[in-house]
């Protein structure tokens, strides 16, 4: 008997071997396996090269910065990062663990197989199921954030968040996120039912939509939900950020200032919303720290992002990175081999939607990580690029005195190594930012 069937159409027609498909499954078993481990072990990799590089630099303060910050405060950024970075490996430990029970393992499936025994209705059980893996994750996240925000945060001084406060923002952002997420879904769903083997052109088109639409929206509906935000009451402060946009030509809506400081010690400012609803809002803990000078130099740093039309170029890169994803979701939602070959059951005689979407979702990442140091390299190349302009429209001395004074406040180690940095870090190592302003 022939190790494999063949089907021959015509005496002439090529040959159509079922085990090419099942070969293709095998591989796709193997990679996920051989990509699962290696994402994995570089991640543990580079965790113990970060903690190994802070702890050997703690006991000194490079000598660009030896003049602005102490050795003590030096030592806490140290064992800041050190803290944070041991809970990372724990995280990514059990993150990999869950993703191999919920794939390989067949948790998927089980639970599929669980709300569907509820719940007959082939559309409902779909949606039902997406909101059973979210609780699910959000359960499984949650001993970190805790852990992470009140043992963390709390013993280096940064949280103020009290626990009726963290249970009400989590009560927050679930709602919210059920009530938003749950529609586009539903859509997302409905689509892949009925719109044809094209499904996922429309489906990017919605997603697109969507995100386009919370852009506008979170600004003046969303954020406030979870912040209060004042108009900015420092008319000197005020006229000079006018000025600074004036002279970059840029129209500023709204000036803002959010109690940031009720939850973490942090300081921060950001840019949000387009169009008419774009604002600046500062953490009301910045506007403590810097002097106007300062806060005019950074926010010159933040314009220069505008400036050079990283937010667009980052947008348009997201929209066609969605794009492809979604075709790709398009044919191996169609595959019987995607699922099976990712420990999950495929049943040819109901929809598989839901399935696929988050099956897909959930092993996308372990493919895409390897692209994460080209990401930090386009990122931090913006970054520089928005300090030359900052340093064209403000006091480059102000930006340096800036920036040292938000890496000590917020315990960022003027020490990572190298290989790590060049990873992950999405904007440049303090030394090297330093370097680079102080030279030009």
């Amino acid at each position: 008997m022939s190790k494999y069937c063949e089907i021959k159409l015509f005496s002439h027609s090529p040959t159509i071997h079922v085990n090419d498909a099942f070969n293709l499954s095998l591989m796709l078993t193997s990679l996920f396996l051989i990509f699962l481990i290696t994402d994995l072990g570089i991640r543990l990799w580079l965790a113990s090269r970060q903690i190994n590089y802070v702890r050997s630099h703690r006991d000194r303060v490079p000598a660009a910065f030896a003049e602005r910050i102490g050795l003590k405060s030096h030592q806490r950024a140290a064992d800041y990062t050190v803290a944070r970075k041991r809970l990372t490996i724990f995280e990514s430990i059990f993150d990999t663990i869950i993703l191999y029970a919920l794939t390989l393992g067949g948790g998927l499936t089980l639970i599929e197989q669980w709300v569907s025994s509820y719940i007959n209705q082939a559309f409902s059980a779909q949606i039902a199921f997406v909101i059973a893996i979210g609780l699910l994750m959000g359960l499984i996240g949650l001993p970190f954030s805790i852990y992470k925000q009140f043992k963390i945060e709390a013993d280096f001084g940064f949280n103020r968040m009290s626990p009726k406060l963290f249970i009400s923002d989590l009560a927050k952002g679930t709602l919210l996120g059920a009530a938003i997420g749950l529609p586009l879904i539903a859509i997302i769903l409905f689509l892949m039912e009925k719109a044809g083997t094209a499904w996922w052109v429309w489906a990017w088109a919605v997603w697109a939509a969507f995100n386009l639409l919370a852009m506008w929206v979170f600004p003046t509906w969303i954020a406030p939900l979870f912040n209060k935000f004042t108009p900015l009451d420092d008319p000197q402060l005020a006229k000079r950020i006018q000025a600074l946009a004036k002279r970059c030509a840029f129209t500023i809506t709204d000036l803002f200032v959010m109690d940031g400081s009720k939850r973490s010690a942090h300081g921060n400012a950001y840019f949000t919303g387009f169009g008419q609803s774009r604002r600046i809002v500062f953490f009301d803990t910045l506007l403590a720290r810097l002097t106007p000078s300062e806060i005019e130099a950074v926010l010159a740093h933040e314009l220069g992002h505008f400036k050079h039309k990283h937010i667009t170029k980052r947008l348009v890169t997201t929209l066609v990175g969605s794009l492809v994803l979604f075709a790709l979701l398009g044919w191996l939602s169609a595959s019987p081999w995607f699922f099976s070959e990712l420990g999950v059951s495929y049943n040819p005689d109901a929809p598989n939607h839901a399935v696929a979407l988050i099956l897909f979702f959930m092993v996308i990442p372990v493919f895409t990580f390897p692209l994460t140091p080209l990401m930090s390299f386009l990122s931090r190349r913006d970054e520089f690029e928005a300090d030359q302009f900052a340093m064209a429209q403000a006091n480059g001395a102000d930006l340096v005195s800036a920036l040292v004074k938000l890496y000590d406040d917020n315990a960022s180690t003027l020490t990572p190594d190298p290989i790590h940095s060049a990873y992950y870090d999405s904007h440049p190592p303090a030394s090297t930012r330093i370097q680079r302003l102080q030279g030009a």
